[in-house]
């Protein structure tokens, strides 16, 4: 079939099943965007690249599918790094498409010229320079094959200009065969008997989870095997949403503002089985003390995360889709009564929790940041997907909402990106309708990509958006408050901008609340609206984010009380 690159280009998102993508126009991909036009391919046009970069990425958190971005070259491209080095950090199947110049100018600095597949070569898991049409359908399988396949991540795929026009025969691959690369996941039997008999030797396992099993859709291998053992399990940010709250032995987010409980159990385990996580230093703190008397069995399918932070005294190497289900399958056949064996150990880490669970002082007259986030969980549908920026919210937010199931929270983990919030709730919008989307946001990050929400009111994207506004960047002041003598040096905001006005300027309605009394009402009325909504709520400035384990200290070492 006889077509252009252009066309080639959207016939190739077809195959992949793209229902959209989130872009920015610009000069080397004008035959591309016309080719959009003449064929009306849905887009979504964001305000700046970096929101259809994480646009993309909250697409494909939502959905599970692969994300997709659009932008020109030069600083098009460079403007979509941070959404891309977002969406590595947290393995996310992404496909960004760029323009470049014109294949006669590559190399010689030409008019918006970027050699972006080098910029991004450290935070994809591959890239690619289009410069003959006849390659496009190749690639972009491979692309997709790469993005969506073993551990996730963002894959590059940059287009020389004239590669839009020119001619070619339209062939899409059925199969990718690509050396040292395949999509065969599956691991070693014999690890998995290894790690199940550690199960049967123990007497204090704990399970962790991490954001691999939301990305691998194997909660329910993990909540069969929590109910056919009753050991103890908590997460890490990225595996909020893989066991509810109220589930049995539940001991919530362990790391650096994890519970007490969560990070006691860890530092008082004998066996601790890391499933999907990379044992980030966030959850860690000091590696030398951490878990100190466990054996350690990972579950993961990148061996380069195998020993790199801790070291594993089991390893169960391959895609979860294979590992858990052959483990569940396992600890069955041990014939061992798990949940007798354990009931002592279960009994104590959620007595823990009992003892000091999460709390917080309230300040009379004012609305406390973790009130907003409790009455957003009493109020919000159970499918609600909620979205964070980065800051002190986020810590609030996963510590007190109750996200259910998996997709539901989404936030920026491994990079931590402020900005992230409001694109990637456009773009968890845009992927489920028909469910609510809650954006939790600060004063700080807000400002980030503010311009997000014309897209959001142009578009009739019907986020709802919850700026904690405390007039301070709130973690950084954290920090200075705690270490740094209160030596608050430019984190301190006037609080001059009207973000009630700003919104309504982008065609958002809003309303701020400074009110308690006001505050289940206006959160209802904002819920049930069908059209995008800011709330500005204004709280206290100086409450800090408790539990947390100061750096360089271990998990048992947590400040529980603020001064």
């Amino acid at each position: 079939m006889k077509m252009n690159g252009a066309q080639a280009v959207l016939e190739s998102l077809r195959k992949e099943g793209v229902k959209v993508v989130f872009g920015y126009p610009g000069g080397a991909v004008l035959d591309l965007y016309d080719a959009i036009y003449t064929e009306k391919f849905p887009h979504i046009l964001v305000r700046h690249e970096q929101g259809a970069a994480h646009a993309a990425d909250g697409y494909a958190r939502a959905t599970g599918e692969v994300g997709v971005c659009l932008a020109t070259s030069g600083p098009g491209g460079t403007n979509l790094v941070t959404g891309i080095a977002t969406a590595y950090m947290d393995s996310i199947p992404l496909v960004a498409i760029t323009g470049q110049v014109g294949n006669p100018y590559i190399g010689k600095d030409s008019f918006q010229e970027a050699d972006i597949c080098g910029i991004t070569t450290p935070i994809t898991k591959h890239n690619y320079l289009v410069k003959a049409a006849k390659d496009l359908p190749q690639v972009l399988k491979e692309a997709f094959f790469i993005a969506r396949t073993g551990r996730p991540g963002p894959v590059t795929v940059d287009i020389a200009k004239d590669v839009f026009t020119q001619e070619l025969d339209y062939a899409y691959p059925e199969e990718v065969y690509l050396k040292g690369y395949a999509a065969d996941f599956s691991g070693d039997p014999s690890e998995v008997e290894r790690a199940a008999k550690a199960v049967a030797e123990a007497t204090r396992p704990l399970m962790i989870l991490g954001g691999g099993v939301t990305l691998a859709g194997v909660a329910d291998d993990v909540r069969e095997i929590l109910d056919g053992t009753g050991m103890p399990v908590v997460t890490t940010l990225m595996g909020i949403g893989c066991v509810p709250n109220a589930r049995e032995n539940f001991l919530g987010m362990a790391g650096m503002h994890g519970t007490y409980a969560a990070n006691m159990a860890i530092q008082t385990c004998d066996l601790l089985i890391a499933v999907g996580m990379r044992f980030d230093d966030r959850v860690t703190s000091c590696v030398a003390g951490f878990a100190p008397r466990a054996r350690i069995v990972h579950f993961e399918v990148d061996p380069v995360e195998v020993n790199k932070n801790v070291v594993a005294d089991c390893r169960v190497l391959g895609d979860l889709r294979w590992s858990l289900p052959l483990f569940k399958e396992r600890l069955r056949t041990l014939g061992v009564d798990f949940r007798t064996r354990f009931s002592k150990w279960s009994r104590s880490t959620v007595e823990m929790n009992r003892e000091k669970p999460l709390s917080y002082r309230k300040i009379a007259g004012c609305i406390m940041p973790q009130q907003i986030v409790e009455m957003v969980s009493k109020l919000a549908d159970d499918d609600a997907i909620i979205v964070t920026d980065v800051g002190q919210h986020q810590m609030w937010t996963a510590q007190y909402y109750d996200a259910k199931e998996p997709r539901r929270f989404l936030t920026s983990g491994g990079l931590g990106t402020m900005g992230y919030g409001l694109p990637a709730a456009i773009g968890a919008k845009v992927a489920r309708p028909a469910q609510q989307v809650i954006l939790f946001t600060g004063d700080g990050s807000i400002m980030m990509n503010c311009q997000e929400m014309a897209t959001a009111a142009d578009n009739g994207i019907a986020v709802k958006i919850i700026v904690v506004h405390n007039r301070v960047l709130g973690m950084v002041t954290q920090w200075q408050r705690m270490f740094y003598n209160k030596h608050y040096a430019e984190t301190l905001l006037p609080g001059r901008t009207d973000f009630v006005k700003l919104a309504e300027a982008m065609g958002i309605k809003a309303l701020r609340i400074d009110d308690p009394a006001r505050l289940e009402t206006d959160l209802k009325a904002a819920l049930a609206s069908e059209e995008p909504m800011l709330l500005d709520v204004v709280v206290p400035g100086n409450v800090d984010v408790l539990p947390m384990v100061p750096g360089g200290r271990s998990l048992d070492e947590m400040v529980l009380e603020s001064e």
